[in-house]
């Protein structure tokens, strides 16, 4: 046939491999060639020896050249390894054989003006144990009941404290013996899941119950904590200021953390200390807070409320519920904090020792985790007063000496009831008859300024719309005081502004959004939508006490460094001024001090039962409010007061919520403040009281 494959040579490799197939073809043509007679072998499927030649060169050559490739590579990446990527691999060489781990640094002291300590340090070991390895381990629960004598529901308990997520490590046991701390470690194996870890936690020499939410808690330091600190070296066991000055002079205090770099061997085990870096104290936080001060002011504050819910109220017949209080002491000629208290509050010690859910509960349906004088809002009622009489002085609207006659009812002029309020009645419908600005201010005439509110909005074309709350912006009410506390609230004065952005924000809580002759009648006297916080009022108080400076409220006055050297000194911080002269201020300041001392004063009694000093020598001057709530609601108790009157160095205030009149809850707090005032004056800030022994005080470094 002339097929190309049959023109192949007999001896090529494809003729071989042919030749059997072919003669097992089924599809051969007839007539095609057999070879019949030859058996089919190995032979004929494999070439033989001399049919193939020898080619040991070619092989030769493929492994050398394979045995090259390999050396090349070796080559190139020894010349990364020695050369390109030398410090990196220096110093994963160096990892493989050190450990670095941090030493947390101590927290820095807080002392009071004269040195006084309200928060250490106390070195400690503590048994921790988290939930997640609680579930891994269920042994441990048990195990550590038995070692540390206390139940198993005990320790679930402290498992669930909120301070801590799931995955870290709550507190078991605070302050454990040796003879503890060193069977759990001896016996590893029995307790997988506990730590035993040395910490430094906060001490309270006051005993925790001081000033807490002045000085405020440390703890656990949140993942949200730690992203919102990059670059601060905070770790996921870090502590950090939660409240309070440790949480708003977190800077200061936390310190610098140390670290330890140790050598390891192979297994993981330390065979030395190659270098310590020791962990920096935080910095010593001094404030203007008087210790002994404080601690009378929460005891005060808290005997009163436990006194007026114990007591019905004489003009309701009830027990007022007095759900919480504030009371401030400050320097009015320099905004400095001497004493904050706010009630309830909370021990210090619980976030030391660990806080169950139960309690953690039990303080926030309480309320303890507001602070009152920063982040209460009530409404001011006739501590309000003081504001429109220097409205009244600074416009000429009304003389001080024009004699105004309070029948107990003032009907507004014109009114025929399709407006917003007719008819305001005074306080228990007394009538006071004819009165003057300083004696509407004694005895707290409600008629006399029901008549100015309605003064100023009938003059609204001489005066403006506005009159009473540009004085009260004046004086800081409504605005942020800046306090050095964190999370302050701002207060509202009412106004047709504030009427329509309430609504705009809640349409259904704000439905009315007009403003009538009634409604600036009410706000003259403090009601209304008008409400304020008590650092608000206590701030404008002291701006009248001094003439008109407004300052801003310090509770920190300094902050020294370990070695001794002034980091920061808080001095008197200018906010603004309003314009007092004498004889826009006068006659607003005879008023006051009738308050306390004419025997038709509103807190003239209160204060003869309470005050214990001679207040012939030591002249009060102040206002009782009587704030109206919601229907069914006591009224909340206000007074504020300030003395020397003539010469004034102490702003005294409190208010209790929901507490009835004025003189009969806060005025006592206040006689108690000043008791203890007069027998022992607040010094002045003692900076060399604060440093260790030998220290001396060194001026900021430049």
């Amino acid at each position: 046939m002339n097929s190309s494959w049959r023109q192949r040579p007999t001896g090529s490799w494809f003729h071989r491999l042919w030749r059997p197939w072919n003669s097992l073809n089924p599809f051969r043509r007839p007539g095609q060639a057999i070879n019949e007679g030859k058996q089919v072998g190995i032979k004929d499927l494999v070439a033989s020896p001399e049919e193939v030649g020898h080619r040991p060169v070619v092989r030769w050559r493929i492994i050398g050249g394979f045995f090259v490739l390999l050396f090349l590579v070796l080559v190139i990446r020894l010349f990364m390894l020695q050369v390109l990527e030398h410090k990196s691999s220096q110093a994963t060489a160096n990892n493989n054989a050190l450990r670095v781990s941090t030493i947390p640094a101590n927290r820095g002291y807080v002392l009071d003006r004269q040195g006084n300590a309200l928060v250490t340090n106390v070195d400690t070991t503590q048994i921790q144990l988290s939930q997640v390895a609680a579930k891994q381990y269920p042994q441990d629960i048990g195990a550590l009941a038995l070692l540390t004598h206390q139940s198993v529901a005990a320790i679930r308990l402290k498992l669930k404290n909120p301070q801590y997520n799931a995955y870290q490590p709550a507190p078991i046991l605070s302050n454990a013996p040796s003879t503890m701390s060193n069977f759990i470690k001896l016996h590893a194996s029995e307790f997988p899941g506990v730590q035993v870890v040395p910490i430094s936690q906060r001490s309270y020499p006051f005993g925790g119950v001081t000033g807490s939410q002045v000085l405020g808690y440390v703890g656990p330091i949140t993942g949200a904590e730690i992203a919102a600190n990059p670059g601060y070296g905070y770790q996921t066991n870090s502590v950090i200021g939660k409240t309070g000055v440790e949480s708003f002079y977190e800077k200061f205090l936390r310190g610098r953390d140390g670290t330890s770099t140790a050598q390891v061997n192979a297994a993981g085990t330390i065979v030395g200390t190659v270098k310590t870096l020791a962990p920096r104290i935080g910095d010593t936080l001094v404030l203007n807070i008087d210790a002994g001060l404080q601690r009378a002011l929460d005891r005060a504050l808290a005997q009163d409320i436990f006194r007026v819910r114990r007591n019905v109220d004489p003009v309701s017949g009830v027990h007022p519920k007095a759900l919480n209080g504030s009371a401030i002491v400050m320097d009015p000629n320099t905004g400095a904090v001497l004493a904050m208290s706010s009630y309830p509050s909370y021990n210090l010690n619980s976030f030391t020792n660990g806080l169950s859910q139960k309690t953690f509960d039990g303080l926030l349906s309480s309320g303890a985790f507001t602070n009152y004088p920063l982040q209460g809002l009530f409404t001011p009622g006739s501590t309000f007063k003081m504001i429109t009489a220097t409205a009244m002085m600074q416009t000429g609207i009304l003389s001080p000496n024009a004699l105004i006659n309070d029948s107990g009812k003032f009907t507004v002029p014109g009114c025929t009831g399709a407006t917003h309020g007719c008819v305001f009645h005074d306080d228990q419908g007394r009538a006071l008859g004819v009165v003057n600005l300083p004696s509407a201010i004694t005895q707290s005439s409600d008629y006399y300024f029901y008549n100015l509110g309605y003064l100023f909005w009938s003059h609204q074309r001489q005066y403006g719309q506005t009159p009473i709350q540009n004085v009260a912006a004046e004086y800081g009410l409504g605005q942020y005081s800046n306090v050095d506390l964190p999370n302050e609230v701002q207060g509202r004065v009412d106004s047709p502004t504030v009427r329509q952005q309430l609504h705009a924000a809640a349409p259904l809580a704000f439905s009315n959004v007009s403003w009538y002759t009634g409604d600036n009648i009410e706000m003259a006297f403090g009601q209304g939508m008008t409400a304020l916080t008590p650092i608000e009022m206590a701030n404008a108080y002291a701006t009248f006490a001094n003439g008109g400076t407004r300052f801003q409220p310090e509770v920190a006055a300094a902050v020294l460094s370990p070695n001794g050297h002034v980091v920061q000194r808080y001095g008197s911080r200018v906010l603004g001024h309003i314009t007092l002269t004498p004889s826009v201020r006068n006659p607003i300041l005879q008023g006051l001090i009738g308050v306390v001392n004419n025997q038709a004063g509103t807190a003239y009694a209160p204060f003869h039962q309470y005050a214990t000093f001679n207040l012939n020598n030591f002249l009060v001057a102040g206002k009782t409010g009587t704030a109206s709530n919601q229907a069914g609601q006591e009224p909340n108790s206000w007074f504020i007061s300030f003395a020397p009157a003539l010469h004034p160095k102490y702003l005294v205030m409190c208010v209790v919520g929901q507490g009835g009149y004025g003189a009969d809850a806060a005025a006592p707090v206040v006689a108690e403040a000043y008791n203890y005032l007069v027998a022992h004056p607040a010094g002045p800030i003692d900076l060399r009281s604060a440093l260790p022994h030998g220290a001396v005080v060194a001026s900021p470094k430049k």
